[in-house]
């Protein structure tokens, strides 16, 4: 076991020791200590529209299924039957039907994972079986909350309500259902996965790391700019990809936005005010108005933001209505899972617009993630030499302006946000609370 004195002396206020992202034995805590304890995403209710649906997923280490219960409510429990230990469902998503079935020796569980029957139950006369008990039923993850559709479970049975815990960045799950006439989002098709060679903690450091974009993607924007020379304009998909190309003037103009307990969201990169120009954003805008008034509709397709990061779930993305859901598999490995949300009553070409964002920025073949992956992984390498002890987060530290809720930088390219995850690292993995300091 690692001391906490020993864990508290890996961070520091402008840099942190490459053990946090090395070391299995703080990977192990790590699964208890952060994802055993905060609230969790695991999926959104959309994937599981009737009784018996079920979705499998993680926390942290551990395996569970979302399920839709007799009832209507939204369940998660451990994918674990407790006769043998056998993994009850399979990877992926289904429908359990009446009940869950184990396919070891059959024992039935009802879809809120209470104990239903065991083949040939005389065998149990005079031992301590008690179908009534708890121990003979899959067990329930503590605690299980949604804020408008989205699902999120906690391991722990005490800590803040789940609306405590998102704070100000629930705004950005606001705006994403906001952007549909109704107010909903669905996730629609299956998902992206790829792989990472490298710790979890990378990926969310990245998210809002303005600094690498113009380095990092230099093949992707330069290639995307000499075949909109080419053919002589720059359409959409060539645009998403041209941004990363800015330079660190307008990176430097943009809000980073730190919340306490790790989350925040980076300002946009792409023009909001084209919602009365281009043709699917302007269609999209002509729908909401009709619903919910042109005051409102210019308030929610206005509010540009890029990537927001919701600490131990991933990143929600508004504009192109996506998230990246991170899942930790090990000290050097991370599963990364794209779910794509169409927005109920809006346009098909907006639902065709993010399909197409996806495909070419966040896919397993797109042009610019494999620049990050590869980049990742070296990373994590180059923290396994003898090439030093610690990773710098040094830019404009001590000039973020504080908040009662967090922070915000006072330059694009502070790692204000790293700062601020490592302060809700520090803090999960001391047991100081939920909420962090930014």
């Amino acid at each position: 076991m690692i001391a906490d004195e020993e864990l508290a002396a890996l961070v520091r206020p402008d840099s942190v020791n490459k053990r946090v992202y090395t070391d299995p034995a703080i990977f192990t805590l790590e699964m208890d200590r952060i994802y055993g304890r905060a609230w969790i995403y695991v999926g959104h209710d959309s994937q599981v529209p009737n009784t018996g649906d079920y979705h499998t997923t993680r926390l942290g280490d551990q395996d569970v299924v979302l399920v839709r219960a007799a009832d209507g409510a939204v369940k998660v429990l451990y994918n674990r039957c407790p006769h043998k230990g056998a993994k009850l469902v399979s990877e992926g998503d289904g429908c359990a039907g009446k009940f869950f079935r184990c396919p070891y020796h059959a024992w039935t569980f009802k879809l809120d994972g209470t104990h239903l029957g065991a083949p040939m139950r005389d065998g149990f006369e005079g031992t301590a079986y008690d179908p009534t008990s708890p121990q003979f039923s899959m067990a329930p993850v503590a605690r299980v909350d949604s804020y408008r559709g989205f699902v999120f479970a906690s391991q722990s049975a005490e800590g803040p309500s789940l609306r405590d815990f998102l704070g100000g960045v629930a705004s950005s799950i606001d705006n994403l259902c906001d952007r549909s006439p109704v107010g909903e989002v669905e996730v629609v098709g299956g998902v992206f996965r790829v792989m990472q060679e490298s710790n979890w903690k990378v990926f969310y450091e990245n998210l809002h790391d303005t600094m690498h974009a113009r380095v990092t993607h230099e093949s992707s924007f330069r290639a995307a700019r000499d075949e909109a020379a080419a053919i002589g304009e720059m359409p959409f998909e060539l645009l998403i990809q041209d941004g990363n190309g800015e330079p660190y003037t307008f990176w430097e103009k943009l809000e980073l936005r730190a919340y306490r307990g790790g989350h925040g969201y980076m300002e946009g990169i792409f023009d909001p005010g084209a919602a009365t120009r281009d043709p699917v954003a302007r269609a999209h805008f002509e729908c909401l108005s009709d619903a919910v008034g042109e005051e409102r509709a210019r308030e929610v397709l206005g509010m540009n933001r890029h990537n927001t990061i919701l600490y131990g779930s991933g990143s929600p993305h508004n504009v192109f209505q996506q998230f990246r859901v991170i899942r930790p598999l090990a000290v050097d490995r991370t599963l990364i899972e794209i779910q794509l949300f169409r927005c109920k009553g809006a346009p098909d070409a907006v639902f065709d617009r993010a399909l197409t964002y996806a495909n070419l920025i966040n896919s397993p073949s797109s042009n610019v993630m494999p620049d990050d992956v590869e980049l990742y992984r070296r990373c994590q390498q180059g923290n396994n030499t003898r090439g030093g002890e610690w990773v710098s987060l040094h830019r404009y530290v001590g000039t973020d302006r504080v908040l009662p809720d967090g922070a915000v930088s006072t330059n694009g390219t502070s790692e204000l946000p790293m700062r601020n995850q490592f302060a809700a690292w520090r803090q999960y993995m001391l047991g100081e609370g939920a909420h962090a300091a930014a």
